[in-house]
């Protein structure tokens, strides 16, 4: 996940006391307990979090991932950031770590190594997969933002559509020659329902329907590289 600017952690001060010395390496007694435990998993949390502001940041972030074997740009970390319900990308506050990782009765690396696969489950399953888009929007953009930057789409509209839209390859090289430099919040929506109803030769695209004017440009766009091909 790329960098962001530093936010203090709304977690309650009950949560911001000592901190327990309690291991969570892989192999240790933490992933033996079947049982979860929140005082467990506040110390794993420690383990990544800023000692100054008390959050995990970029370098907590990528200490993480390492740990549990995953690349930060690997689509399990989206889904695990929806189920945190994490506001801002590449950042999670303690709250936010205790509420999913409750959720998910994760509290050492080797439990969360064992969720790795339900994670990945969400992104095939049909309602699951339409509420991650949909929260990826407001995950990644800038939130002084309305809209996200087009790069941001572009790498995000990758992560989630790369692998399963036929059509993303011709998608993402338009959006790299088109005029737009943001996408709206109703311009990733669609997107998402275009790439779910019409088929990869667009015989059932309709001119008439009430596709944004991007999807529009984007299809007229299509059929004029078609036709000089």
């Amino acid at each position: 996940m790329p960098p962001r600017r530093k936010r203090r952690s709304p977690a309650l001060e009950d949560q911001k006391t000592k901190r327990p010395r309690t291991s969570t390496k892989r192999g240790s007694k933490a992933d033996t307990d079947t049982s979860f435990s929140s005082k467990r998993c506040i110390a794993w949390y420690h383990e990544y979090s800023d000692p100054n502001d008390d959050i995990i940041g970029p370098e907590g972030m990528e200490k993480f991932c390492e740990d549990i074997g995953v690349e930060p740009e690997n689509i399990v970390m989206l889904s695990l950031a929806w189920k945190l319900e994490a506001k801002q990308m590449g950042f999670f506050t303690l709250a936010e770590w205790l509420k999913g990782m409750t959720e998910l009765q994760v509290d050492s690396i080797g439990k969360m190594q064992g969720r790795l696969e339900y994670l990945r489950s969400l992104i095939d399953e049909p309602t699951a997969f339409k509420n991650i888009y949909r929260y990826a929007f407001d995950f990644a953009r800038d939130k002084d933002q309305r809209s996200m930057d087009i790069d941001t789409a572009k790498a995000m509209l990758a992560l989630v559509l790369g692998r399963h839209w036929p059509l993303f390859p011709s998608f993402h090289q338009y959006l790299e020659q088109s005029k737009y430099k943001v996408i709206n919040k109703d311009q990733w929506s669609n997107v998402l329902e275009f790439s779910r109803t019409i088929l990869p030769d667009m015989s059932n695209y309709d001119e008439d329907g009430a596709w944004p004017v991007m999807l529009d440009e984007y299809v007229e766009w299509y059929k004029d590289q078609q036709a000089k091909a």
